[in-house]
């Protein structure tokens, strides 16, 4: 009796070759002098694993370097300092949190195309020392034999993460709570 081995493949991700963006938003009485803040998340290692054919079950882990997150509006160099510096300091705390991270705890995807899926990806957010289960990301994914693709957005509130919202001018400017969180991830066979 031959036991059927189910053939896992993996593939790591490639920092390099995606685009991974959060956004802040203005809020307060001088919003309209404000800006809405795009931060790029290019410093992250991690993998994916799956069945060929099928998403169903996969497994998906991210580790992302807190400090390494950098402005990337079209800001005078002094604003994006400054910005850099309260994100890193204030708002993060990169020194006692350095990393942030991700891991799936379910995986379900239906097929669009061959090769092309639509997931749903359950996952727990370690963020700021707090980790937060059952995180929903909803992606496209693109598979081929030796490349994976998964693009994608979705929210996130800082104070689920004990994260207070920045705010300067004595509150007339300020982020609001929830940021938009957008990737195009890209990932190569091991």
């Amino acid at each position: 009796m031959s036991e059927n081995v189910v053939e896992v493949v993996r593939h790591r991700l490639d920092a390099g070759q995606s685009r991974f963006t959060v956004q802040a938003f203005a809020e307060g009485l001088f919003s309209s002098f404000g800006h809405n803040p795009v931060i790029a998340i290019s410093d992250f290692e991690g993998e994916v694993e799956y069945v060929p054919g099928t998403l169903e079950g996969g497994r998906v882990r991210m580790t992302i370097q807190a400090g390494a997150l950098a402005v990337t509006d079209d800001v005078k160099e002094k604003d994006r300092l400054e910005i850099e510096r309260m994100m890193r300091d204030d708002v993060l705390e990169v020194s006692n949190y350095p990393e942030i991270v991700f891991e799936s705890t379910s995986v379900t995807a239906s097929r669009v195309a061959e090769g092309r899926y639509r997931a749903r990806v359950i996952g727990d957010l370690t963020l700021h020392g707090v980790t937060q289960r059952n995180i929903w990301i909803s992606a496209e994914v693109t598979t081929s034999e030796n490349n994976l693709r998964a693009q994608g957005e979705f929210p996130l509130k800082q104070t689920d993460y004990k994260i207070k919202p920045v705010s300067v001018a004595g509150g007339t400017l300020k982020v609001k709570n929830e940021l938009k969180f957008k990737f195009d991830i890209m990932a190569s066979k091991q």
